[in-house]
């Protein structure tokens, strides 16, 4: 495990700066994030004394929940949802920063043969081959069905493939012998016991899906989620995001 104790500590001035009296901050996010952020957290808490409520919800259940009333200082999801919810008032879209950056990749059943994805063709040639192809309704999903139209195969693995509700792992389809293969972000299908990672989508057919943070017009504490955020901004989190397979935003 990554240690960030000691570049925490030089990171000290920006903690403390919203530090004070120790606060509770509510922090909503997309499920995609919940290993990055449930592996965070603890140490930010530890070097400031603040405690984070951690609220998690699929990206399709996130902006519904917000609508029906639900509060938080801060909310972690994609930039378009963001700006939706900023024109409605119910996030502050104006003050949003970039988190991370996290890639599609392929995986199958762990000791299962890996197969060539190394090329647009090889990939293309791996889907047909396939009996069946895991894919999300999340950002992945959608990408991926873009990327099925322009490959001309939309049809045959529409046909054939294993389509996970908001919120679950395309990776636990994969490790219970539903899906041959799956398809969904790298951070989620690295968390996912079970199964491989053969690797990411041929870069011709990739895509960075962008997760940022906003604060809610009345978010309880200011200076506490401020402190936050520069610490999930900070070069402290980015080898534990490497390690999940995420970039910096």
């Amino acid at each position: 495990m990554v240690r960030l104790r000691p570049v925490l500590a030089a990171l000290g001035v920006l903690l403390m700066a919203g530090a004070g009296q120790a606060a509770e901050v509510t922090l909503l996010s997309s499920t995609a994030m919940r290993e990055p952020l449930e592996a965070l957290v603890p140490e930010f808490e530890r070097a400031t004394g603040h405690k984070v409520v951690l609220r998690f919800e699929s990206s399709g259940v996130l902006p519904a929940r917000i609508r029906d009333g639900v509060r938080a200082d801060l909310v972690v999801t994609t930039p378009v949802t963001l700006v939706e919810l900023g024109q409605e008032h119910r996030v502050r879209a104006d003050r949003m920063v970039g988190f991370t950056r996290s890639r599609v990749g392929v995986a199958v059943r762990a000791g299962a043969p890996k197969p060539d994805i190394s090329t647009v063709a090889a990939f293309k040639a791996t889907l047909l081959a396939a009996r069946s192809v895991g894919i999300s309704k999340g950002p992945s999903g959608v990408h991926m069905r873009g990327v099925l139209k322009r490959l001309g195969i939309a049809e045959q693995i529409e046909a054939k493939a294993v389509v996970t509700e908001f919120g679950q792992r395309v990776g636990v389809e994969v490790a219970e012998g539903r899906a041959e293969i799956g398809i969904q972000q790298l951070t989620e299908l690295l968390a996912t016991p079970g199964i491989e990672v053969v690797g990411p989508l041929p870069p011709q057919l990739q895509v960075e899906i962008i997760y940022a943070i906003a604060p809610m017009p009345d978010a309880r504490q200011p200076p506490a989620a401020d402190a936050l955020v520069q610490y999930l901004r900070s070069p402290a989190v980015v080898p534990v995001l490497q390690r999940m397979g995420l970039d910096p935003a």
